[in-house]
């Protein structure tokens, strides 16, 4: 999810001292590749913490670690810059405790597939042409074939694929504040605020689901490592390629998601896809492409988020 934010958030960002001799290219296929599998070591945490547990883990460390490198300038805010930072914040923790409640149900790559319906909806929501809608058609084409809710053997878990979906919903919200937030804070001071306010909004259902083993070492080790590797390094990234790449070209690599989320299920948790789910991943990928391709301006999205 971390790319949903960083394009409209990266115009305002300076250097990042040794990231400047890499390439922009290798940033972002690199920050794609941490945040799924990422999302896959956070799965092997949900049976000792539950999904929610792992959820709040995963942003409390996160925002731990943003504030240690970086206090967020807060003072002379208005009323109403206060109202947006909490509705962003409040939008980044419900779209992850969904995301993750889908996760605990679905495959990785299923789960991130059927994600992905949010940003390439307001990609062509914003452009308000045909060829956008035609895209949306194909990636929904690709959603129905991944769920195929006429089969009754081997189907996906329906609650799962709900929420996911409402994930879906919630990642496109999340886009929309993120297009807001940019034009009035400093990136990396609104992406730390908006982890504490995550990390609040999943406290208390966290902390009751997860208990005690919030705080074994190796649950802590494990949930730490996920959080640099689906948080920390992710935005710090893309950020900084953003800076040196059109967010067209940046759009196109984070459409790879859904195709980068088949190798870290594979990888991490042995989970298998048949052909058909195969195909429909293809016709997500080829839909968000061609959606970031063809809108007349950047979307604001530029793609995940896991």
């Amino acid at each position: 999810m971390a790319a949903a934010v960083t394009s409209d958030l990266s115009e305002q960002e300076e250097g990042s001292g040794l990231l400047d001799r890499v390439s922009p290219l290798v940033l972002v296929l690199s920050a794609t590749v941490s945040v799924q599998f990422g999302a896959a070591l956070a799965f092997t945490l949900f049976d000792e913490v539950g999904a929610v547990g792992s959820t709040f883990l995963r942003l409390a460390l996160a925002a731990a670690l943003l504030l240690l490198v970086r206090r967020p300038k807060i003072r002379g805010w208005t009323a109403s810059n206060y109202r947006l930072a909490l509705a962003f914040g409040l939008s980044l923790g419900i779209t992850n405790m969904l995301y993750y409640a889908a996760l605990s149900r679905l495959p990785v790559a299923v789960t991130v597939t059927i994600e992905f319906l949010g940003p390439i909806g307001v990609a062509a929501a914003y452009s308000r042409r045909w060829l956008e809608g035609l895209w949306v058609l194909l990636a929904a084409a690709g959603v129905v074939l991944i769920t195929a809710p006429w089969s009754h053997n081997g189907n996906l878990d329906p609650v799962g694929v709900a929420l996911a979906l409402c994930a879906a919903a919630g990642w496109a919200t999340y886009i929309l504040l993120a297009e807001r937030a940019g034009k009035v804070f400093s990136g990396r001071d609104i992406l730390t605020i908006a982890m504490v306010v995550a990390t609040g909004v999943a406290a208390v259902p966290g902390i009751i689901e997860g208990g005690a083993a919030l705080l074994d070492p190796r649950v802590l080790a494990i949930g730490l490592v996920v959080a640099v590797l689906s948080m920390v390094i992710p935005f710090t990234f893309e950020l900084e390629a953003l800076r040196r790449m059109p967010a067209r070209v940046f759009g196109v690599l984070m459409s790879l998601e859904p195709a980068v989320a088949v190798v870290a299920g594979l990888v991490v948790l042995n989970q298998h896809l048949n052909l058909r789910q195969l195909i429909a991943i293809a016709l997500v990928v080829i839909a968000g492409i061609g959606v970031t391709r063809s809108a007349p301006a950047p979307p604001p999205e530029a793609a995940i988020e896991g």
